[in-house]
């Protein structure tokens, strides 16, 4: 599985404002804006599930492959993850839990979660991920601007700390800062082209640190702005070069014709990939220069 070092090319600074906040927000790209943030996750899996999106269950191989690589140096305990757009705190859940994407498709769409309210739910969550979570659960936090996404994984237990600050627009708050310190992995499945290059400075003069940096990102949107900020921040961006991931299909034909036209213009193959009607991403691995050279990232995911 062949890896290549991501290099970082100049950006008019209005292109890359643009990339940040219209990078997800396409004319042509389906919206899936009113389930994003509701009072519990329901409608998030119910409505997702119908399009098959699967990007959080490679997250899930991918993850679990790099904590295990972590875990040679540090406790499980020692090991705090930040999730970046951590929503209702998917990732969260398959990282700490013995649990499948498909696992929790089938809970949130169980007939006898529908009458619940969304306390009585966070409720039955927090008793039903108490009885799954492996045996040492590293510590996890989650930033998402949908403060009821956040809020509702955090009252089930799933975040330690969760917050719903907006480092596109402002700095970390104190208390925030103070909880991104010692952070030692970030990970982002769904979140590139909604928060940019801003964010993960924020959160990187935060750390005070070089935590590793994991991110999926669809193949439209440019990992370049990104990738130059954390090379001021001493750490290497690799992508995985001969292999890409798939999200979830595309709502209609006009979805698919217009992401179609969308990587023509970019000058990106669709064959055998969106051709066959869903959108893949790109997953990127970004870690000092030193992990880097003892272990290139197309090693590490070998065992994928």
């Amino acid at each position: 599985m062949a890896t290549r070092r991501v290099t970082t090319r100049g950006h008019d600074p209005s292109e890359r404002v643009a990339e940040a906040e219209n990078g997800h927000a396409k004319d042509g790209k389906a919206r899936f804006d009113h389930i994003y943030n509701q009072p519990d996750p329901r409608p998030y899996f119910q409505t997702l599930e119908q399009f098959g999106y699967e990007i959080p269950a490679h997250g899930q191989a991918m993850f679990t492959l790099l904590v295990a690589k972590l875990l040679e140096e540090k406790r499980p305990e020692d090991l705090a993850v930040l999730d970046l757009c951590c929503s209702y705190g998917v990732n969260a859940t398959l990282l700490n839990h013995d649990l499948t994407l498909d696992d929790l498709y089938q809970r949130y769409r169980s007939p006898e979660l529908a009458d619940l309210s969304s306390r009585e739910l966070a409720d039955d969550d927090a008793r039903f991920y108490g009885s799954r979570r492996r045996r040492s659960p590293l510590p996890m936090l989650g930033i998402d601007t949908a403060d009821q996404a956040v809020g509702y994984a955090a009252r089930a237990g799933l975040l330690a700390v969760g917050s719903h600050e907006n480092l596109e627009t402002a700095d970390p708050s104190e208390s925030l800062r103070r909880c991104l310190a010692g952070v030692g992995l970030i990970t982002v499945t769904g979140g590139i082209g909604y928060i940019s290059e801003r964010t993960f400075d924020r959160v990187l003069q935060a750390t005070g640190g070089t935590p590793w940096v994991a991110s999926f990102a669809l193949r439209w949107v440019s990992y370049d702005p990104i990738a130059s900020v954390l090379d001021k921040h001493g750490l290497v961006t690799e992508t995985l070069a001969t292999r890409t991931f798939p999200q979830r299909r595309f709502t209609d034909e006009a979805e698919r014709a217009y992401v179609l036209a969308e990587l023509a213009r970019i000058g990106i193959d669709p064959a055998g990939k969106e051709a066959k009607g869903r959108y893949h991403a790109h997953f990127y691995l970004s870690r000092p220069a030193a992990h880097v050279k003892q272990l290139p990232l197309e090693e590490l995911a070998a065992g994928l």
